[in-house]
């Protein structure tokens, strides 16, 4: 098993220097679901919820969290991104919402984790602008898709 890299040789925790790293272009895309009642999702592609443009806010959100992720991730360095997109797509027949993010930077580390937090966060803002709604709703299957850059080259999810 390979040792982590986050471990110090006491057993601690530490944060990965990638000082001597070379700087490259990194990429990662990660998707996840929210389902819901009929209900909500036609407040949503009708953009008639009390609360506000839903999908809008939940895209701000996902940005908003992208760049603050070494701030709620204690390991993660700070990084400078280059572009987050955030994607959403309404599937009206098995009620739910996909949510595509994918952030991209030029530098030591990979993106990864910042594109799954900016998938989490939009779409836990659909669930907190709509809970007045549909409490039932479920978040799931937030995975990364794709990761490219880095020594460890590209990862796409099976």
């Amino acid at each position: 098993m390979k040792k982590s890299n986050h471990i110090d040789d006491k057993g601690n925790a530490q944060m990965v220097d990638v000082s001597s790293k070379a700087i490259t272009n990194r990429r990662a895309i990660a998707s996840g679901y929210i389902n819901l009642s009929r209900d909500a999702l036609n407040i949503i592609k009708d953009n008639t919820n009390k609360k506000g443009d839903v999908l809008g806010i939940a895209k701000i959100a996902g940005i908003q969290a992208a760049k603050k992720t070494s701030d709620l991730v204690p390991l993660a360095h700070q990084i400078n991104l280059s572009n987050i997109k955030i994607n959403f797509e309404i599937k009206k027949k098995e009620k739910i919402i996909l949510c595509v993010s994918e952030v991209i930077s030029n530098g030591k580390t990979g993106v990864e984790i910042e594109a799954i937090l900016a998938t989490q966060i939009s779409l836990l803002t659909i669930y907190d602008m709509c809970k007045y709604i549909d409490k039932s709703m479920i978040i799931s299957e937030v995975k990364l898709l794709l990761k490219e850059g880095g020594k460890t080259g590209v990862y796409k999810a099976p």
